[in-house]
């Protein structure tokens, strides 16, 4: 998807790529208002839109789309940069490309977040954008949640809502063999082999003992019961279900 030439009728292969020392020039230029040296400065800054949507060319989504949406990012970036800051465009800009390309897909997603969380995960994210933008640094979650006026674990339970679903399928590391992906690092722990494993165990330990046994350990470790309670139901002493239990216990053990 990525590697086609031209994408929204750019030929991503004659795209210029501007020095550091030329980038800055041209945003001391756009701050005053020359149009001329924005739109050079947006052509240059185009391979940066490419190299961000590559990280989302496993959603499915088409490369233009992808591309005019990350260009959005870029203008923005480029209308909220502070030059006083003393930091690089690209390191700003990649997380606003990236943003603006997340909020695209969120609207497009499939899965649908109640009205009331999608509001509140919005609002959160217009004040992580303007304090990103004011401090050229990404607010943390309680700064987010105090600008709000709202509980920290809200703003979080709204956030999560409208993650992006992640494909089991999607690669986490590749180091030139094979890739890992995130179903490689999911554990099932319900039903993994040593689970299955002490279920026969323990099902065949369970048939060499005697009914009374039986009946015995089902009341106290299946159904909650007291020894007390065993006793009473059973017509025995505690002393008896204690003892009772503790032997049973042992003989499964020999079979465990």
């Amino acid at each position: 998807m990525i590697n086609k030439v031209e994408i929204c009728g750019v030929n991503t292969a004659k795209l210029p790529n501007l020095s550091n020392d030329k980038k800055m020039e041209l945003l001391k230029k756009i701050k005053e208002g020359d149009t001329k040296a924005r739109e050079e400065f947006i052509q240059g800054n185009l391979r940066l839109v490419l190299s961000v949507i590559q990280r989302f060319n496993s959603r499915g989504e088409a490369a233009d789309d992808l591309f005019q949406v990350g260009c959005i990012g870029l203008i923005k970036s480029i209308d909220n940069f502070d030059l006083s800051v003393g930091v690089r465009f690209s390191t700003y800009a990649v997380p606003m490309i990236i943003g603006e390309i997340r909020r695209y897909l969120r609207d497009n997603n499939s899965i649908r977040v109640s009205r009331s969380l999608r509001d509140t995960a919005y609002k959160a994210l217009q004040v992580k954008e303007r304090l990103t933008a004011q401090n050229q640094k990404e607010p943390t979650v309680s700064e987010i949640a105090k600008e709000l006026g709202m509980e920290k674990e809200d703003v979080v339970f709204a956030l999560d809502a409208i993650a992006d679903p992640v494909s089991l399928y999607e690669p986490v590391y590749h180091d030139g063999g094979d890739a890992i992906f995130v179903m490689d690092q999911v554990k099932d722990e319900k039903s993994c082999d040593d689970q299955w494993l002490e279920q026969i165990g323990l099902n065949e330990a369970m048939k060499r003992l005697s009914s009374r046994e039986k009946h015995i350990l089902n009341l106290r470790f299946f159904q909650g019961r007291t020894q007390m309670e065993v006793a009473d139901e059973i017509g025995i002493s505690q002393a008896q279900v204690s003892r009772l239990e503790k032997s049973a216990i042992a003989h499964m053990r020999k079979y465990m």
